[in-house]
C-alpha cells in the first residue's frame, strides 16, 4: 500500500513515443516488470493492473510498461507528448492520490521464480546482464530481460520491453552496445539477438 505523498517526475527516451514516469515509491519489487499491449492484459490473473487497464482508457496510450520505480508510457504515433502530459500527470497524481491500487495483488504475492539450475555460462550471463546492461536499460525506461541461450551456436536471446519495445535505435542498441559487451565479457556469447521484435 501506498502510504506516502508520491511525486512524479517525467524523463524522455531515446523511442520517441516513449515517456518514463517516475515515483518516489516503490511500484513493483525490485527486478521485476509487467509489459501490458492492450487493456486485457491488465485484466489477467498473473499481473492484473486496474491502473494499466485505466491508463488504456487515454486514447493515446498504446502500451504500458510497470516496473520498479516507474512506468513507460508508449504513445499513438498521430498524438503528441506536448499535449498529452499534463493531462497524463494529474492523472496519475490523482489515481495515488486517492490511494488507487496499481494492482489487485499485494506484490508481495507475485510470484517468486524458483531456485536456479543455470549453467555456468548462463549464470554468468545473468549476472553481467544485472551489474552493466539492466541499469543503462532502466535509465531509458525499458527492460532487458534474458530468454535463452543456445551453446552450441553461441546465439543469446533477450527480451526487449518498455520504451525499448518499437525504439528505432534498440536494434543499433542491442548489436553495437549489449552484442559488444556481452560477447567481450562472456566469450561464449557470440550473437545476442531480441527475441519477438
Amino acid at each position: 500500500m501506498l502510504t506516502s505523498t508520491v511525486t512524479i517526475y517525467t524523463e524522455s527516451t531515446p523511442n520517441p513515443h516513449s515517456m518514463k514516469f517516475v515515483f518516489n515509491v516503490e511500484l513493483l519489487p525490485e527486478g521485476m516488470s509487467f509489459d501490458y499491449t492492450q487493456p486485457a492484459d491488465g485484466l489477467t490473473k498473473e499481473k492484473n493492473s486496474p491502473l494499466a487497464v485505466a491508463l488504456f482508457g487515454f486514447e493515446f496510450v498504446r502500451r504500458v510498461f510497470i516496473t520498479n520505480n516507474f512506468i513507460t508510457l508508449t504513445k499513438t504515433e498521430n498524438a503528441a507528448w506536448e499535449d498529452e502530459l499534463f493531462g497524463i500527470k494529474q492523472y496519475l497524481k490523482k489515481y495515488f492520490a486517492e490511494k488507487q491500487p496499481v494492482f489487485s495483488l499485494p506484490a508481495s504475492e507475485f510470484a517468486e521464480e524458483g531456485e536456479s539450475s543455470d549453467s555456468e555460462i548462463i549464470t554468468q550471463i545473468k549476472q553481467v546482464l544485472e551489474e552493466y546492461v539492466k541499469p543503462a536499460v532502466e535509465s531509458d525506461g525499458g527492460a532487458i530481460t534474458f530468454h535463452s541461450f543456445d551453446e552450441s551456436t553461441g546465439q543469446m536471446k533477450v527480451l526487449l520491453q518498455g520504451s525499448c519495445s518499437g525504439c528505432p535505435s534498440s536494434q543499433m542498441t542491442l548489436k553495437a552496445g549489449i552484442e559488444t559487451l556481452m560477447t567481450r565479457m562472456v566469450p561464449a556469447v557470440k550473437e545476442v539477438v531480441a527475441e519477438g521484435v
